[in-house]
């Protein structure tokens, strides 16, 4: 018994040793990238700089408040989670396809009992251990298949990674978003205050004839105008709240670290690098090419599927007519059976398969080139933002001050009656709008760093 044993494991020794000599899938080789070999604006940083995919988040955000808010979201964020569970499905469906690899063993029992010659009843039992059926892949038809399984995986892996970058991009850009909210607050509340203050006196003016119903009119309406724009900035500061609660899983703690201020807030500039080192370091990228590999790999088995296909069947134990003769000497069967299935005729399925195939390996192919090009334009964009935000900051802060001093020289003229109450408002007018905007300015400089870091491969490092 044991010699027929060590013949059986032989010939699956040698059938495991056949299956997988041949593979029908095209040679992968990565596409060269559809893109200009340097970034426009690429000497905004300094070439010595870190690169910002080994920059950990912990270091590129100074602010305690914010990488507690990171944190938080990284363990509650449900669109994160989901990412992850992703990850185990993938995980889960190459491990079946690895599986169908190797030959399954089972351990079978079975009784048999069906009506024999002369009105008998014959009785069976068997117990031994079964090989279902196993495919010899000569062709490479299942270990393409688990290629595909492979990169689907990889690719889902990937995923998760891009997730949790624009993660923390977008916690980092609704914090700075509440931060530049509290700034417009403040300043829309003492601009409210002053004007409330002027149209005191205006009025008292106006009930002793001093001024007319226009001055006194016009004094209200900057009032009301005031009080507008400090109920949208109210209504935004609480939306902004919302979405970052959203984003971080849960309600906001209360033993959050202290908030800074948007006009403290700093952030690095990055360097560009070359546009090759997004192939290795944005995981969309990497994503779009594991998407690729799967495709060619399918392209294989759908080829494999022309050539006939091998299966082994067998088994090895003891049958006998009665229980408790199953293992006396005498009663070892054993069975071998192989099966050989060649397409002849199938109204051209196999075909069809092969053409979806390759066109699911073309379709891989754009969306790869489009992820490098949508990349390309996006540290584009965020570079020309960081070649430029910072002197637009400086200008716009430069016409606040400038809008101050012509506040300050009205008041004066109009007090000593040499101008208008209009130009008085006029100044008023301009110097809120351009606070408003060095505010927004400074905003939109900082949110463009983070969106740089992000897009540039950071917040993510094994």
């Amino acid at each position: 018994m044991i010699k027929q044993y060590k013949h059986l494991g032989t010939a699956l020794a040698l059938a495991l040793a056949l299956s997988g000599c041949m593979s029908l899938a095209p040679k992968y080789q990565r596409p060269p990238a559809p893109v200009a070999p340097a970034f426009p604006d690429a000497a905004a940083a300094s070439a010595a700089s870190e690169a910002a995919a080994s920059i950990e988040w912990q270091r590129f955000f100074a602010d305690a408040r914010l990488r507690q808010l990171i944190e938080l979201a990284l363990a509650n964020n449900r669109d994160l989670r989901v990412s992850i569970l992703n990850i185990e499905q993938a995980r889960a469906q190459y491990q079946i396809r690895r599986a169908d690899q190797p030959p399954t063993l089972n351990l079978g029992m079975s009784g048999n009992r069906a009506p024999g010659a002369n009105d008998s009843i014959n009785t069976t039992y068997s117990v031994g251990l079964t090989v279902s059926a196993f495919e010899l892949d000569l062709f490479g038809r299942v270990r393409n298949l688990g290629a595909a399984a492979l990169a689907q995986y990889l690719a889902t892996e990937e995923a998760r990674k891009s997730a949790q970058i624009s993660l923390i991009g977008s916690v980092a850009n609704v914090y700075l978003s509440l931060l530049a909210d509290d700034e417009l607050l403040e300043l829309t509340s003492k601009t409210l205050a002053a004007r409330e203050e002027s149209l005191k006196l205006i009025d008292l003016k106006y009930q002793n004839g001093v001024v007319s119903a226009l001055d006194l009119q016009q004094g209200r309406s900057l009032v009301e105008s005031a009080r507008v724009t400090l109920a949208q900035q109210q209504r935004q500061r609480a939306q902004d709240g919302n979405l970052l609660t959203l984003l971080v899983g849960q309600p906001l703690p209360a033993a959050l670290a202290p908030a800074s201020t948007l006009a403290a807030t700093t952030l690095a500039e990055l360097p560009a690098g070359l546009p090759s080192d997004l192939l290795t370091v944005r995981p969309d990228v990497r994503a779009a090419e594991q998407q690729l590999i799967g495709a060619n790999a399918n392209i294989g088995a759908a080829r494999a599927a022309f050539f006939p296909r091998i299966a082994l069947t067998g088994s090895a134990g003891t049958v006998s007519s009665e229980l408790s003769g199953l293992f006396k000497g005498g009663t070892f069967a054993w069975t071998f059976a192989p099966q050989m299935l060649l397409p002849i005729f199938d109204y051209g399925r196999n075909s069809a398969n092969l053409g979806s195939a390759k066109a699911g390996r073309d379709i891989a192919l754009a969306q790869y080139e489009r992820s490098i090009q949508t990349a390309f334009r996006e540290v584009s964009d965020a570079l020309a933002g960081q070649a430029t935000l910072s002197e637009q900051l400086r200008a716009q802060r430069a016409v606040a001050q400038a809008e101050s001093e012509r506040f300050k020289l009205s008041e004066l003229r109009y007090r000593n009656g040499v101008s208008s109450y209009l130009d008085l408002l006029d100044a008023q007018r301009s110097l809120f709008s351009a606070q408003q905007s060095a505010v927004q300015a400074n905003l939109q400089r900082l949110q463009n760093q983070v969106t740089l870091y992000r897009v540039l491969g950071g917040g993510w490092k094994q």
